[in-house]
């Protein structure tokens, strides 16, 4: 049995994070997801859904066998729990594949590290994505409800 691990954030899910995750499971017979931790977060803006709905919604997903949040102070600990046989990145993620696989082989563990390619869609990022609203949206003010001015 192949034991595929894939890592993430996953705020506001999109299609982008289901490629990924669909790609990442058909490289072996078992998917793990690991979701990151909001403590864990800081190579970019904190997430707008908090973890545990973030976890919820990729529980959800067919691609998914098991789905759980990382360790907040070890990010190789449930690595080491789970024993994949590949972890996977994602296009955009900002591990070194080199690197990382020196630290997996420091700690005894010898999963192949896979590079996932990019969606190719339009809004494939959560950060894409809330530029949209925000262009597209904008910020408005409630109408008044009195219908009067100010």
């Amino acid at each position: 049995m192949i034991r595929v691990v894939a890592t993430g954030t996953f705020d506001i899910l999109h299609p982008g994070h289901l490629y990924y995750l669909e790609e990442s499971r058909e490289l072996g017979d078992e998917l793990y997801v690991i979701v990151a931790r909001d403590a864990n977060v800081r190579h970019k803006p904190r997430p707008i859904l908090p973890e545990e709905q973030r976890l919820r919604m990729v529980r959800a997903l067919k691609p998914v066998d098991h789905a759980i949040l990382g360790d907040l102070h070890d990010m190789f600990k449930p690595i080491e729990e789970i024993r994949p046989d590949i972890i996977t990145l994602g296009f955009n993620q900002h591990f070194d594949e080199k690197e990382l696989r020196q630290k997996l082989r420091a700690r005894g563990l010898d999963a192949d590290v896979v590079r996932i390619s990019g969606y190719p869609g339009p809004l494939a990022s959560s950060s894409k994505i809330v530029e949209h609203i925000l262009n597209t949206r904008g910020v408005t003010r409630p109408a008044d409800p009195s219908g009067g001015g100010e």
